[in-house]
């Protein structure tokens, strides 16, 4: 798949913008830092995916009136693009005020994940490093993401246990405070109890088999990443998927009951389980250096991407957001060398590895985007 025109109207730094990026091979956008060029990326990702890689809501989407001028109210943003040899035309109205609207080939959009019928990304960005340093929900936020990209149905599961939970967590809070526990109370959470089990079974048993096919291609990936720079290439990375409970997830919500009661939350489920990373025989999070860390988020992101081209038979858009401004340029030269052929748009303040071939050049300036 990939992207043969974007164009941008009051898109974040944007008034007005219009981008051809190279169908194969890497497009370079420069320009200093501030200039505007992750805004760009944004919006292809925004196409895809209708929010913000960079965790923004909608609202900061639109541009910002200039002095004198009146309040924008609205940022478009559209792309041609192709997959499979189907055209695809993605239209998005991103409002101030009011619900925003998509249209695909002219029809609107009725679920955001049948997006990935069309356009697909995978991103990198210099915060990628929080996959390894930061908290659990980051680590299973990567997985979850990568599900819906294998699979749309995934996205059903997913929203379902956010609902039982948010259910589920509402009456626990109300009932905090009682003493004892209203049967009615009793009755009610033995329901969301049995629908949590059978949606979240449901998720901890796809996100583990994920896991395990992950493991490899991220392995492969980092062994290169590492050797590359001398760091323990030939120490295997493990990746393991762990859930908060044991047996039955139905038993060990009624045994946690009790705690979950006091605290007024859930505290035993798939929102509470860990994706665990380990080089060699350490935790990646707490014992691997700070360029170990750093290899072992690249290959996370080159292992999913692989995982989504073999399943589904096409290659997501690539976005590289400054990862070089983070990278030395042994490590930068292994990354590229670790992608699969496909469309790539690099943006950059300073210089690429020696050796890339750019397809296209482009620069940000003065807030307007220069071939």
């Amino acid at each position: 798949m990939h992207v043969d025109r974007l164009w941008l109207t009051d898109f974040r730094s944007y008034t007005e913008a219009e981008f051809s990026p190279a169908s194969e091979g890497l497009t370079l956008v420069s320009g200093s830092n501030g200039e505007g060029k992750t805004n760009l990326v944004e919006a292809i990702a925004y196409l895809a995916t209708l929010k913000s890689f960079r965790g923004s809501p909608g609202e900061v989407l639109v541009r910002v009136a200039r002095p004198g001028e009146p309040a924008v109210q609205r940022a478009i943003v559209r792309a041609e693009g192709s997959r499979e040899s189907r055209r695809v035309l993605v239209e998005a109205e991103v409002n101030v005020a009011g619900r925003d609207r998509v249209q695909v080939n002219g029809q609107p959009l009725k679920r955001s994940r049948d997006l990935l019928g069309f356009f697909q990304v995978t991103v990198f960005s210099p915060d990628d490093l929080s996959l390894v340093k930061g908290g659990p929900q980051e680590r299973r936020q990567y997985l979850d993401d990568l599900l819906v990209a294998l699979h749309p149905r995934h996205g059903d599961t997913i929203t379902e246990v956010e609902r039982v939970l948010k259910q589920r967590n509402a009456l626990l809070k109300s009932a905090a405070a009682a003493s004892p526990v209203p049967r009615d109370v009793e009755a009610t959470l033995d329901v969301w109890d049995s629908k949590l089990s059978s949606a979240g079974e449901k998720l901890a048993s796809v996100r583990d088999s994920l896991t395990g096919a992950l493991e490899p291609l991220a392995g492969e990936a980092y062994a290169r990443l590492a050797a590359a720079v001398s760091e323990r290439g030939r120490d295997a990375i493990r990746l393991r998927y762990e859930r908060s409970w044991r047996g039955p997830l139905e038993d060990a919500l009624r045994e946690a009951r009790r705690d979950d009661l006091r605290r007024g939350v859930t505290t035993v489920g798939p929102h509470r389980d860990e994706l665990e990373m380990r080089v060699g025989d350490f935790p990646a999070r707490t014992h691997a250096s700070q360029g170990e860390q750093r290899s072992l988020t690249l290959a996370l992101r080159v292992a999913g991407h692989h995982l989504v081209t073999e399943r589904i038979g096409s290659s997501p858009i690539l976005l590289l957001d400054d990862v070089f401004s983070e990278l030395d340029a042994t490590r930068s030269e292994s990354l590229l060398a670790c992608l699969p052929r496909g469309q790539a748009i690099v943006t950059t303040a300073g210089a690429v590895p020696s050796g890339a071939e750019i397809a296209a050049r482009y620069r940000v300036e003065g807030g307007k985007l220069l071939r």
